[in-house]
């Protein structure tokens, strides 16, 4: 396990381009897979859930519900931890916990313990979503955050990716639980590259060995952020952009299935190599952002986002890939602005404040990405890109009116 030691006084971060810094990014890239694949890999499988359980599109979804909203209520203790054990410290724990769940919550025998494991799951996968952007804000040179945060960013689409597309064709063989233990497997992996590569922190100090945290209690951290309009804001990008994209990927492959599509589930889950578009999106926004400022290409993200949705209500297939495409890279873009500018921007405590942001964000996808399945099951697919839309236009405007320029 990495030892943490006291930060010197003038710790600038690390530089791009420096061993350490690309070991930070290969790091947090590893817990990004172990993360998010594990995470969101029932959602290729939601069809043969289903099926097999007998239940509708909706409450298949709660699969993906549950984890997210353990996820979203563990983000607060998970960044009060870190505050205590540093940050490398409790996302290893958090990666090597939540990898071993997930070995044995595919295999609950009833939909109920299955939706409980799932809560588990992502109650204690929280800590890297909780810690990792903060982590990374006080160890990089400030002139290379965006970047940096759109490069993790980017990292965990290749979990989200990887997740979805190993689950699925081994389901399609041996069964959707199968598949799933499949992905933990993977991720058991990538939990230990993290371990091997995170370097030893120098922008922290857990408050143990520090005495009282100089920037208050947990409820000033937590408040001080709450009552700042920017961050609000903030929060809500993730609440509305994150429930809208969650919806968008649960429920596509409904309508891929169904008339008049009628396409084999595994062709269904090659949908998801759309997430290398957010691969690239988060990236080239993190860059983009240090030239023209992350509030145009914030608004500029949305609005790719909502066209996205919007093209797939076609009949064509591949239209409708396309603006899958095109979504998928609004919205990654609009993310790794909004949770690299969370962090950076926050009043005080930037743990909490990247775990307020985690809150909003799962709390979104959580509650989104189950009523997806309500509008769907009632109206069908419009329905579902009509709600989408509309929380990308509700979120446009929120930055729009409180947001700074820069």
């Amino acid at each position: 396990m990495t030892i943490e030691h006291a930060a010197p006084p003038t710790w600038a971060g690390h530089s791009r381009g420096s061993a350490a810094y690309g070991r930070l990014l290969a790091a947090l890239f590893c817990a990004g897979v172990a993360t998010f694949a594990q995470l969101y890999s029932p959602q290729a499988v939601l069809p043969l859930i289903s099926a097999d359980l007998g239940i509708g599109a909706a409450n298949a979804a709660l699969t993906i519900s549950a984890s997210t909203v353990g996820l979203a209520v563990g983000v607060i203790p998970w960044s009060t931890l870190a505050d205590r054990i540093g940050r490398v410290r409790a996302i290893s724990l958090s990666v090597t916990v939540a990898t071993a769940v997930g070995l044995l919550v595919p295999f609950a025998p009833t939909f109920e313990l299955l939706l409980a494991g799932r809560f588990v799951e992502g109650l204690v996968i929280g800590g890297v979503p909780a810690i990792a952007i903060a982590y990374l804000t006080e160890e990089i040179d400030p002139a290379h955050a965006a970047r940096a945060a759109g490069t993790f960013v980017a990292g965990t689409t290749i979990g989200g990716l990887l997740g979805r597309l190993v689950s699925s064709p081994v389901a399609e063989v041996a069964g959707w639980r199968v598949g799933v233990f499949t992905v933990a497997v993977l991720c058991g992996v990538a939990a230990l590259c993290f371990v091997k590569l995170a370097p030893q922190p120098q922008g922290f100090i857990p408050s143990k060995r520090s005495g009282a945290n100089p920037e208050g209690s947990l409820a000033d951290r937590l408040l001080a952020n709450l009552r700042t309009p920017r961050q609000l804001a903030l929060f809500a990008q993730g609440f509305l952009l994150m429930g809208g994209f969650v919806a968008l990927y649960n429920f596509l492959g409904f309508r891929l299935t169904a008339a008049p599509f009628h396409l084999a589930p595994y062709l269904v889950s090659l949908v998801f190599v759309a997430y290398l578009a957010g691969t690239w999106a988060s990236s080239r926004a993190g860059a983009e952002a240090t030239r023209f400022g992350r509030k145009p290409v914030l608004l500029a993200s949305i609005a790719i986002m909502a066209a996205g949705v919007a093209i797939t209500l076609s009949a064509n297939v591949f239209v409708v890939l396309a603006g899958l495409l095109i979504a998928t890279a609004g919205f990654f873009g609009a993310h790794s602005i909004a949770a690299g500018w969370t962090g950076q921007s926050a009043p005080k405590g930037k743990a909490q404040a990247s775990s307020l942001y985690n809150l909003f964000y799962y709390g979104g996808s959580s509650l989104f990405g189950w009523f997806g399945g309500v509008a769907y099951d009632g109206y069908g697919w419009a329905a579902v890109a009509g709600t989408i839309v509309a929380l990308a236009v509700i979120a446009a405007t929120a930055a729009a009116v409180f947001l700074p320029e820069k």
